[in-house]
């Protein structure tokens, strides 16, 4: 009753709305409304040309984020980190005995400690719940599996893992820097300016097209989101957190795969929730939120906001239609931005959060225009505009 209840209440909320996807931003539509779900994690079974506008200078920031390395390559290497090992004594020797000193983060799977190794490497231990171990088993697997076929520099590294008696133990590459949202949130000290994250925006979108078109099997990943960013010292995003990610179709003649809803709701795919169909164009609507939440520092769902803004996505569409997309800018990072750089990120944000999954682009086509903002972002900088 409560999974059907969720599913209405979410459905109900859909307003069907088309966006084009290749026309300009000034001759599309945005009178629309958008899907509305729940503020909570949830596990359901359910150009080149001047830019029109006012310029500003933007000033320089002191971690500012070295240009992307590549465009589209198909598996990047990392830095060398070489597997690892472990047996349960050594785990609990990493973690000593699981401090809550070392603890990093904690989720639906367990909890995250920051361990260190005989040989002095920093890695992250993820610790299933013990209490939800069966139903934990499936996530665990899949987790496993799933990140020891992929190497990606935009991918959390998966470095070894314990299954053995009631443990379930994950161990990957340690990300310094704490997650996106934690950044947004201003937690980390620094506010993020829009150069860094427009870099941030390029560097998850290469890591889903590369699991989307280039990694040896299709892989989908079902819960993109800004707490499942993780930054480097260097501002450089990595996404984490395979437990809901699942191999696209097999079969080439089919187009999805029919599968229980997971993910984190905000970010669901209202497609998804609608048909049980889960395609790389779920992953591509999660995108499209992550980029709005970026842009505006909001997250999809506040419920302190007043009732015309506690949906983010719905705000964004009803502002940005009133012709007020600098208004919503992120106001913590206290810079202007290129009116015709806003519009169309904002503009490619809407395209990947349609409705239908028709109407999104994939993340290949995603990256490319985001690369395309880029180059227009510096031009307009060098320009002193």
């Amino acid at each position: 009753m409560t999974v059907a209840g969720i599913f209405i209440l979410c459905f109900s909320m859909i307003c069907p709305c088309w966006f084009p996807k290749k026309k300009d931003i000034s001759e599309v539509n945005l009178a629309m409304e958008h899907s509305a779900n729940s503020a909570s994690s949830l596990e359901a079974s359910t150009a080149s040309e001047k830019l029109p506008g006012s310029p500003v200078r933007v000033p320089a920031s002191p971690f500012r984020v070295p240009p992307s390395p590549s465009r589209f390559s198909q598996s990047p290497r990392t830095t060398a980190i070489g597997s690892v090992h472990l047996n349960m004594s050594q785990v609990i020797k990493a973690t000593q005995n699981f401090s809550p000193s070392l603890l990093i983060d904690e989720g639906g799977f367990g909890t995250v400690y920051r361990g260190l190794l005989q040989d002095g490497q920093v890695v992250a231990i993820k610790r299933a719940k013990k209490e939800n171990l069966v139903s934990l088993q499936a996530e665990f697997s899949s987790e496993v599996e799933l990140l020891s076929k992929i190497e990606h520099r935009n991918l959390v590294r998966l470095l070894g893992y314990v299954d053995k008696g009631n443990e379930r133990i994950i161990i990957t590459e340690f990300v310094p820097n704490g997650t996106l949202r934690e950044h947004l949130d201003g937690q980390r000290g620094k506010i993020l300016d829009f150069y860094q994250r427009l870099e941030i925006s390029i560097d998850v979108a290469h890591a889903l097209a590369y699991l989307h078109l280039y990694a040896e099997k299709q892989i989908i990943h079902r819960d993109v989101k800004s707490s499942n960013i993780l930054l480097t010292e260097n501002l450089r995003a990595k996404v984490a957190d395979f437990g809901f990610a699942r191999a696209g179709p097999t079969d080439v003649e089919k187009t999805h795969i029919s599968t229980k809803v997971k993910g984190t709701a905000g970010y669901l795919d209202p497609e998804y929730l609608r048909t049980y169909q889960l395609t790389p164009k779920s992953d591509v609507f999660s995108f499209g939120i992550l980029l709005i939440e970026i842009l505006t520092g909001r997250r999809p769902v506040e419920m302190k906001r007043a009732s015309d803004e506690r949906i983010t996505i719905r705000w964004a569409f009803k502002t940005f239609n009133a012709g007020k997309a600098a208004e919503m800018l992120d106001p913590s990072m206290k810079e202007v931005v290129h009116t015709g750089i806003l519009l169309k990120m904002f503009s490619l944000a809407f395209q990947c959060a349609a409705p239908t999954r028709g109407d999104r682009p994939n993340m290949k086509e995603v990256a490319e225009q985001l690369w395309a903002i880029r180059m227009n972002y510096l031009k307009s900088v060098k320009r002193g505009e």
